[in-house]
């Protein structure tokens, strides 16, 4: 090998070994914008590497400002739906002074329906400030292991007035201690809500549960005796403020949502079904890891 083909090697083992370091340095920088500390990153030079560096670094800002502009936003709401929440308790403390003061005139229907839309107030004021938390991420889980069968009978403790109003019964198997690392209370919230909704739209009949467990998670149904969901409803179901086809006169369309949202935070799903033999079906999955 001549002079000039040594030259040429040597040029180009340079070239290598400079190009091997900036693909490293643009590793490295793209490792650092994944943790979100990434720093400015200046393209040096005109080649194709160089333009390569630039538009990533382009890219990078606009992600970031998207993200901040995401979580303005997200915080926004948050804040909105919580004042929302507390303008509300403005009207439900008129409404319920009122009631009182008609405690004992003869108009007896009309005081009873300003308690049951004082009770959906405040059912809707509870869930706006529960929505809000869950926002702006200020709901602290505090997960412990639970018993599968003790949080379904505390559930359905709660809901006796519900079930009595509806003619609904409740059957809970015991089928051997299960345990679910979980917040047991705010779980708790999202199974009544489930239950609640087999017990309204059961036509009176029975809501069942039945748990479940295997290796890879623990899975929990809920389901009744009624007519099933409606067909068209099934992919909205879980949607904030979406009221189905039958939905009852008190309903906000908020509990569905929340207990998605509550069981999604603690590494579960559920999802919604018709049984073949009918009646609307709620599995709950706790993956364990």
């Amino acid at each position: 090998m001549n002079g000039r083909g040594k030259r040429r090697l040597i040029e180009g083992l340079r070239r290598h070994r400079s190009m091997r370091k900036r693909l490293r340095e643009l590793t490295a920088y793209l490792e650092q914008a994944d943790a979100g500390n990434a720093p400015v990153l200046s393209a040096l030079g005109e080649d194709e590497l160089s333009r390569l560096e630039d538009q990533i670094y382009k890219t990078v800002t606009y992600l970031y400002q998207t993200r901040e502009e995401a979580v303005r936003t997200k915080n926004e709401f948050a804040q909105n739906l919580s004042n929302i929440a507390h303008q509300i308790k403005t009207p439900i403390t008129a409404i319920s002074l009122c009631a009182q003061a008609m405690e004992g005139e003869e108009n007896r229907e009309g005081r009873e329906q300003i308690l049951r839309q004082l009770t959906r107030l405040t059912h809707l004021e509870e869930a706006l400030l529960l929505l809000a938390r869950l926002d702006a991420g200020t709901l602290a889980l505090k997960r412990a292991e639970t018993d599968v069968y003790t949080l379904l009978m505390l559930a359905a403790d709660n809901l006796q007035e519900i079930f009595a109003q509806s003619e609904a019964a409740v059957d809970i198997p015991e089928l051997g201690e299960m345990r679910i690392t979980v917040d047991p209370d705010w779980t708790m919230e999202a199974v009544m809500n489930l239950m609640k909704n087999c017990a309204e739209h059961g036509a009176g009949g029975c809501v069942r549960c039945f748990y479940e467990q295997n290796p890879l998670y623990t899975e929990i149904r809920i389901w009744d005796e009624g007519a099933g969901f409606v067909r068209e409803d099934l992919p909205r179901l879980f949607e904030r403020f979406y009221r189905g086809k039958n939905a009852g006169e008190g309903g906000i369309g908020i509990g569905l949502a929340l207990a998605k949202e509550l069981i999604e935070r603690q590494d579960g799903a559920i999802r919604a079904k018709n049984l073949p033999e009918g009646g609307a079906c709620f599995e709950i999955r706790f993956y364990r890891h």
